[in-house]
């Protein structure tokens, strides 16, 4: 019969044997030494104050008090060390890291984490919550295929709910693209003054609508006068209108007030002039001191296009270079802007 266990080497109380509390408290230490087992650290040397209890690992060539003692566990106990061999198989909670290591017969490793895994929330660098189940915090984050392809699928209970894709800054939501409360895929944006708003949306049918576009088609109430030479008309009504393109305060001339630009950037104008005098000279006036398109030279109704870059609050009104009568309202003298 040998004289200690096999697993944890506690010795056994053996016939006949004299002073056997000594064996049977030997054990004891032994037991509460490797049961529920914590490494404090790991030190080759022995540190210079020790506490009671206290149990490291020796990874190599030890010194002093540790000399010999490489790859076994130095146990603090009775003013002394006590060194143990661990087995293949321990599990220890390494207290300097907080993680359960495992021995492998040669050191102590982390356990992987096993193939198939179901988890109620994960933190990568943060701490998930009940919301956000899962939380990743890093520089990147990389979804790669295996072998071909790969999708990502985000999905939603019903078309009422949302799938979408938040950006922040600073964690401040500043666009939204996706299902969002319907089956309509959009893009929103969100501004410190206009809040929250759709920029494009796409129907389910593939169909593009640009919902903030600033655009206007402008015009006079319908009338028939004659500008005096040099003066300025603007626009009274907005029959169509989109992206905060508005009117802006009224004309010295009396006449309509000037269209003001939202946003800047390239835009199509589209100037219809309605006139019975073939030497009219009409012209749109971009804050009242330049032309940027112009038309004259014939009778009746016509148009003309430019394309132009505008700034964010210009503003837009007729210039009549001449005395000419113009016929005003939809259809007639008016003008249409969009942004390209």
């Amino acid at each position: 019969m040998p004289d200690t266990t096999t697993r944890l080497e506690l010795p056994f109380i053996l016939p006949a044997q004299a002073q056997k509390h000594v064996t049977h408290n030997e054990a004891l230490l032994r037991l509460d030494a490797v049961v529920q087992l914590v490494i404090d650290g790991e030190s080759v040397d022995p540190p210079a104050s020790t506490a009671e209890g206290e149990t490291l690992w020796i990874p190599g060539p030890g010194t002093a008090a540790f000399a010999g003692h490489d790859g076994t566990l130095a146990v603090r106990q009775d003013g002394a060390w006590t060194f143990i061999v661990p087995q293949a198989g321990w599990q220890a909670v390494f207290r300097d890291s907080a993680t359960v290591k495992i021995f492998d017969g040669s050191d102590w490793q982390t356990p992987a984490l096993p193939e198939a895994l179901s988890l109620d929330r994960l933190g990568i660098s943060g701490t998930a919550d009940a919301y956000n189940r899962l939380l990743v915090q890093s520089p990147g984050s990389l979804f790669n295929h295996a072998g071909d392809s790969h999708r990502l699928s985000i999905n939603k209970a019903s078309t009422g709910d949302t799938a979408s894709i938040i950006l922040q800054s600073n964690w401040q939501a500043r666009t939204e693209m996706g299902l969002a409360g319907e089956d309509r895929f959009s893009f929103k944006m969100y501004g410190d003054v206009t809040g929250w708003r759709q920029a494009i949306g796409i129907s389910p049918e593939g169909y593009v609508h640009h919902d903030q576009r600033p655009l206007a088609r402008a015009a006079l109430a319908p009338a028939t006068f004659t500008p005096a030479a040099g003066s300025f008309t603007g626009f009274d009504t907005l029959h169509l209108s989109g992206g905060d393109m508005a009117l802006g305060s009224p004309l010295a001339s009396g006449h309509g007030k000037p269209l003001v630009v939202p946003a800047s950037g390239y835009y199509l104008l589209a100037l219809t002039v309605s006139c019975d005098d073939a030497a009219h000279q009409l012209h749109v006036s971009r804050n009242g001191a330049s032309d940027i398109a112009s038309h004259s030279g014939s009778a009746g109704t016509s148009g003309v296009t430019m394309l132009v870059w505008l700034d964010a609050g210009d503003t837009l009104a007729l210039r009549h270079a001449n005395a000419a009568q113009y016929q005003f309202g939809y259809g007639r003298t008016e003008l249409c802007v969009f942004l390209l």
